[in-house]
């Protein structure tokens, strides 16, 4: 498949600089999947895909263009490539992009430490229904549940190869095994549903499908009954769940596409702190067993680990190059694309400083609050960064939790919100955003 690939790579990059290109960079991608729902122990729906995608940037002077296709016979992509360098000639011109120089580009690297692929056999359909049958089963068997929505499993492996007319060309394979489960609990206006699953490159990492079932079980049927708090201003949990949305919005304020159209609540925050002094967010693209890891970015440059925010102070934005030359900076080989898009800034594998503290001994300390364990609809001025979201989750009266909570909306900025959060540390640190529960003193709830 990588062999593959990497010719048909440098077969479109041959036929961009045929066709007239100045310059080229060619993504390609390679794939399968299968995926299935299960539905009262029956299978609902089953999906296998397959196929061969590329994506062709092609620069002429100062203007550029993109082109995708999944016709990769050596005519077609000279087809594609003449449209490509057509396209560009009527571009606008662009004093920024630009391929990355030979010095810049990744030399060498081990794709094996990384651990991205289980080679280990592809599970068969009947092995995937088992796993959604079995954990449907398990979520049923709790007698609060009344049905379950659907019970998922999926596996998928794909590989990729870039290259460059600069002299680049590398790839590297993926795989991802994932289950999932949704009950629902209760009956009519009274129903409530809530969910688990696991996500893994392994698949012999992944939770077995009886604790995957258990546990979506055992969140819908606690969120019956739920009620509405009072209107006020009460400490709020974000549930490690979804703590990394919080992080998630700090991230996005950093990214340089962002800070370059002057669009971020963060703009004018570098060197400035954006979390407590204790507190750090590391990027490490060379994790192990991280869906995020990559020995080099969309662009062909080295990625490296670094701090995004060390001791609270906010270090660097997230660069491709083009938004490098934007800002004046170097690029942190942070290109992300798609085969029909050019490269754009993104992150890979974060972690934000975990607390020595459990989320029951924060919710202990925290007294009267609320939990939050799942967010609806966001409203997040990107230029203030003020805060609006619909929420629910659990009411919390001296330390304990006492009810469930829902539709209430939750309402603070993003900076003072990040410059007083507290991290419990109950992170899962095999995911690509490792955020723990996170605690932050003082939100506007709007409730009855």
């Amino acid at each position: 498949m990588k062999n593959t690939l990497e010719t048909l790579a440098h077969t479109a990059i041959e036929a961009a600089l045929q066709a007239g290109a100045d310059a080229a960079d060619v993504i390609t991608l390679e794939g399968r999947s299968v995926s299935l729902d299960i539905r009262e122990g029956k299978l609902e729906q089953a999906e296998r895909a397959e196929g061969t995608d590329l994506g062709l940037r092609v620069m002429v002077g100062q203007r550029q263009a993109m082109v995708s296709s999944s016709d990769t016979r050596p005519e077609a992509l000279l087809q594609v490539a003449e449209r490509a360098v057509a396209m560009a000639h009527e571009a606008p011109e662009d004093p920024y992009i630009g391929l990355a120089s030979p010095e810049q580009l990744a030399q060498s690297w081990d794709i094996t430490a990384y651990e991205l692929y289980d080679d280990t056999p592809e599970p068969s359909p009947e092995t995937l229904q088992d796993d959604a049958r079995r954990a449907e089963a398990a979520a049923l068997a709790n007698t609060g549940v009344t049905q379950v929505q659907s019970a998922s499993a999926s596996y998928s492996q794909t590989a990729v190869h870039l290259a460059t007319s600069t002299g680049f060309s590398g790839g590297y394979m993926r795989s991802s095994r994932a289950l999932s489960c949704v009950a629902i609990a209760g009956t009519g206006l009274g129903m409530e549903r809530d969910y688990d699953g696991d996500g893994r490159i392994f698949q012999a990492d992944l939770r077995s499908a009886e604790e995957i079932g258990a546990q979506a079980a055992a969140r819908a049927v606690a969120r019956l009954n739920p009620k509405k708090p009072k209107t006020g201003h009460y400490p709020v949990m974000f549930d490690e769940r979804i703590s990394s949305t919080l992080v998630g919005h700090l991230l996005s304020a950093v990214n340089g596409a962002m800070v370059a159209r002057g669009s971020s609540w963060l703009r004018d925050a570098l060197g400035e702190q954006v979390l407590p002094a204790h507190l750090s967010i590391i990027e490490d693209p060379h994790r192990p067993r991280t869906s995020g890891s990559r020995p080099f970015d969309a662009e062909g440059l080295p990625t490296q680990p670094r701090h995004i925010v060390r001791d609270g102070v906010l270090q660097s934005w997230t660069l491709d190059l083009a938004n490098a030359r934007k800002l004046d900076m170097q690029s942190t080989a942070n290109a992300a694309r798609g085969t029909g898009s050019a490269p754009a800034p993104s992150v890979w594998n974060i972690a934000l400083t975990q607390g020595r503290h459990s989320q029951a001994e924060l919710l202990r300390d925290m007294g009267t609050g609320f939990l939050v364990t799942a967010l609806i609809g966001s409203t997040i001025n990107p230029n203030t960064g003020d805060y609006s979201r619909g929420a629910s989750g659990f009411w919390v009266e001296n330390g304990e939790i006492t009810h469930a909570v829902n539709e209430v909306t939750i309402a603070g900025n993003l900076r003072e919100m990040l410059l007083g959060l507290t991290p419990a540390n109950d992170a899962r640190t095999h995911l690509s955003r490792v955020v723990p529960s996170l605690l932050i003193e003082g939100l506007t709830l709007a409730g009855s």
